[in-house]
């Protein structure tokens, strides 16, 4: 028998132990996992689309991670074939923020844990990430400084940043801008604000229309996107 036959028998006959009580136990302590996770993004995540619409993807993610990963690591040839697999099927999701995909990679990171049979390792660290992410939600609830978004719309794909920046500094007590989509035909601009007093969201709002009279915009409580 020569190694190239030894080589094929090998992957053929390449098997690993997977008792179906511990994959159970780990897929529902896995979507545990994920049904915590999903509640504290709800709950502490600053994204501006529709948290609860984004987090019910968290458990199929886990769930389908930690499925395949129990498969291909009980075969050599399998986790070949998985990455030709991988190759030919393309994952297209628009995540236009970093908080999204850090909430992702979180699931998917729950999966690889409890398909690799690594549960203690996977819980211990799920619990620290996510007490972390607990501690920095509640110092930034209590944080006034970040009560509004306001999402700006014109048709001047020229409009100037600098002069927009100094308008807000002339009636926000802080201002930081979150995301720009910009267009050969439009821009839109989403801030993250705060307001010293009420009467300065019109005063924003009169020296924004004298700026550019076709502008447009919409405001919106930090905690209430959810």
């Amino acid at each position: 028998m020569n190694k190239i036959d030894t080589f094929e028998q090998f992957l053929a006959t390449s098997k690993g132990n997977i008792g179906m009580s511990e994959f159970i136990f780990g897929i529902l302590l896995a979507a545990l996992l994920s049904f915590i996770l999903a509640f504290i993004y709800v709950k502490f995540g600053n994204s501006l689309s529709n948290r609860k619409q984004f987090a019910a993807n968290f458990i199929i993610i886990t769930l389908t991670t930690m499925v395949i990963i129990s498969i291909v690591k009980s075969s050599l040839a399998l986790s070949l074939g998985l990455v030709g697999a991988l190759s030919i099927v393309r994952f297209r999701t628009a995540i236009k923020e970093p908080e999204e995909l850090s909430y992702m990679f979180l699931s998917i990171a729950v999966g690889l844990g409890f398909g690799a049979n690594q549960t203690n390792i996977t819980v211990g660290g799920f619990i620290v990430i996510v007490s972390i992410i607990v501690v920095r939600g509640l110092f930034k609830k209590n944080d006034k400084d970040t009560n509004f978004f306001i999402t700006l719309n014109s048709d001047n794909s020229e409009l100037n940043i600098d002069d927009l920046t100094k308008i807000l500094s002339k009636h926000c007590s802080k201002a930081a801008i979150r995301r720009i989509d910009d267009s050969e035909s439009s821009v839109e601009i989403v801030l993250l604000v705060e307001f010293g007093k009420s009467d300065k969201l019109q005063g924003l709002r009169n020296d924004l229309r004298k700026y550019d009279s076709k502008i447009s915009f919409s405001i919106m409580e930090n905690k209430g996107l959810v």
